[in-house]
């Protein structure tokens, strides 16, 4: 299954509460729950600006459905072509 990267521009993301972003991944998660098991949300990073968020999904509208009905930005959705990582130097 396809893995994407979704970039979401949200000014002050490095700010947000533990309490906030526990309200914006329940939203998600209810949102996932709603769409079914196709898609899923393996991970998220947040930074000064911005949240990188990591998804599985059949195809990039599922991800972006998803963005809709949480109400998130998708200001770019990629997807992984391949991952690397220290070992493949070796």
């Amino acid at each position: 299954m396809p893995k994407y990267v979704i970039e979401r521009e949200i000014p002050g993301a490095g700010n947000l509460t533990a309490e906030q972003l526990k309200g914006i991944s329940q939203t998600s998660c209810g949102v996932l729950r709603n769409l079914g098991p196709e898609i899923q949300w393996v991970q998220s990073y947040v930074t000064g600006d911005k949240i990188y968020c990591v998804y599985i999904a059949p195809n990039e509208e599922l991800v972006r459905e998803h963005a809709s009905q949480g109400g998130f930005p998708a200001n770019s959705v990629s997807e992984v072509v391949t991952i690397i990582d220290p070992t493949t130097a070796e």
